[in-house]
């Protein structure tokens, strides 16, 4: 089948004008914007970003080679023809920011920034699912969050977008004001203030301040939708009182005046949720395919910023039925073991106390097959500072809670927690991922429910793969027994995009 052609994003007049450079030829079209070859389309717009390992200038030749429109570059590299459509600038970065503005500034769609310490990536992502059911919906891909991966998604903005949703991450503050002045949304989104990135906070407070740097971009006539039940929720108000924003609209469950999207009552199960719902005034019932309670609240942030934009809540909710896990963030496969199989939950993606709370309760819901345990397979938390360790071995009071068998551990802070647990549910203990996963698959067998999570820097992801891998399950299947890579009957999304990254990881 061939594919359809894409449609003009940029000409070569307007990225000059964009990024105030030199384009040359000035004849060019590009349809999309890139800056990692890796993931380059014939047609887009490569931007040679230098970053700290590597010079995406290195890379323009081989761009062309993978069928570039032309290149933004701050110096002609060496073994471009004579011919190489270029753009040149003083600056790549500066100009990957000046594409990012263009796209916004020449775009009339309704805009959402969504942060918060854990929740933004799903919240983002449920709410580009529900908008485009709306209209054209333009959104950060995978965790594009930061000084490239904001700039790039806005310069990736569809000409006709109806909606636009943009996730903003920080571990510092500061971080924040710069790329929601570029995103400038109509509504402004935080998920949660949590003790996330803490090594680089004196407080939470300080957190809760950082990411209200979110409401200084706010267009005029905007809106924040906030937390209700967080600690911060009034700090959070005031901050965006100060930034000058009028509408705040409160979700959560408690039952307050100022709650306008409020969860009257809701029901969990293995496998999702149902939720009956207030949203400023009308009455809505509706299902998650996303399991734990933390989806039911996420569902409410996804709500408030529909009603927020002014789009069709009632549709939106009905839409949060198909909506199914990301790449690392609770997809479940079913592996084959023995004579039979075992349930992976996969929740490698990152972690933190909060949201590891989150997976063990969500995952402690699930009940075992005949003969099988609850088996969790943990990686360090980054970034806690000098708590770290209390933060690891509090862990243990919810796994005993949620009724876990077997708890597997890699990482010097994981380490607190092995000693923490009840000798009977130690069930091993490397110094990395990679180490400890052939003993998490030695151990397995029909009707395990395993839980895999940890920092991204933990490398749980490796301990998946492994067990998804063809004869993952187990080295010896046993009499009358098969191996089989790991299925996804849950319905999980495609594995999505990794982290922006300037020009080859750079």
């Amino acid at each position: 089948m061939i594919a359809a052609a894409r449609p003009i994003l940029w000409t070569a007049a307007e990225a000059a004008l964009a990024t105030q450079g030199e384009a040359r030829p000035d004849t060019w079209q590009a349809s999309g914007v890139s800056i990692d070859t890796r993931t380059l389309e014939a047609g887009d717009l490569f931007v040679a970003l230098k970053g700290p390992r590597r010079d995406g200038h290195a890379f323009v030749a081989d761009a062309f080679k993978r069928g570039a429109a032309a290149a933004v570059v701050a110096r002609v590299p060496e073994g471009l023809g004579p011919d190489a459509a270029l753009l040149r600038v003083a600056d790549t970065q500066a100009a990957l920011e000046g594409l990012g503005r263009g796209g916004r500034a020449r775009t009339d769609a309704r805009i959402a920034a969504v942060t918060g310490s854990v929740g933004k990536t799903g919240v983002k992502e449920a709410l580009r699912h529900v908008l485009s059911r709306q209209g054209v919906t333009t959104a950060s891909a995978g965790s594009f969050n930061n000084r490239w991966g904001v700039p790039l998604s806005l310069a990736r903005m569809p000409r006709d977008a109806a909606f636009g949703v943009f996730e903003i991450g920080m571990n510092h503050a500061g971080e924040i004001t710069p790329l929601v002045k570029m995103v400038r949304p109509n509504v402004a989104v935080v998920t949660a203030i949590a003790p996330v990135h803490v090594e680089f906070f004196p407080s939470l407070e300080a957190i809760a301040d950082a990411k209200a740097e979110i409401f200084f971009g706010v267009e005029t006539g905007g809106a924040a939708v906030l937390p209700a039940e967080s600690p911060y929720f009034a700090r959070l108000v005031a901050s965006a009182r100060a930034a000058g924003i009028e509408r705040i609209v409160a979700f959560g469950e408690v039952d307050r005046p100022e709650v306008s999207v409020r969860a009257r009552a809701f029901e969990l199960h293995a496998d999702g949720s149902t939720v009956e719902a207030d949203i400023a005034g009308t009455r809505i019932a509706y299902r998650l395919r996303l399991a734990g309670r933390h989806w039911v609240a996420n569902s409410l942030a996804v709500l408030a910023a529909v009603h927020a934009l002014g789009a069709d809540v009632t549709a939106a909710a009905a839409a949060l039925a198909d909506v199914s896990p990301m790449k690392g963030r609770g997809v479940r496969h079913r592996v084959a073991v023995g004579a039979g199989n075992f349930l992976l939950i996969d929740e490698s993606y990152n972690a933190s106390p909060a949201s590891m709370a989150a997976a063990i309760a969500t995952a402690g819901a699930v009940a075992p097959g005949p003969g099988g345990r609850r088996i969790a397979v943990l990686g360090d938390m980054l970034e806690l500072g000098a708590e770290s360790d209390a933060h690891h071995a509090r862990l243990s009071g919810p796994l005993q809670a949620a009724r876990f068998d077997l708890v597997f551990t890699a990482g010097a802070h994981m380490a607190i927690l092995a000693k923490t647990l009840p000798p009977a549910m130690q069930g091993g203990h490397a110094e990395s991922a990679t180490s400890l996963a052939p003993l998490v698959a030695q151990a397995l067998r029909p009707g395990d429910v395993v839980m895999v999570k940890g920092s991204a820097g933990s490398r749980t992801g490796a301990i998946v793969a492994a067990l998804l891998a063809p004869g993952g399950g187990r080295p010896n299947p046993g009499p009358g027994g098969k191996f089989a890579a790991g299925s996804n009957d849950w319905g999980a999304s495609a594995p999505g995009p990794k982290p922006a990254k300037a020009a080859n990881g750079a």
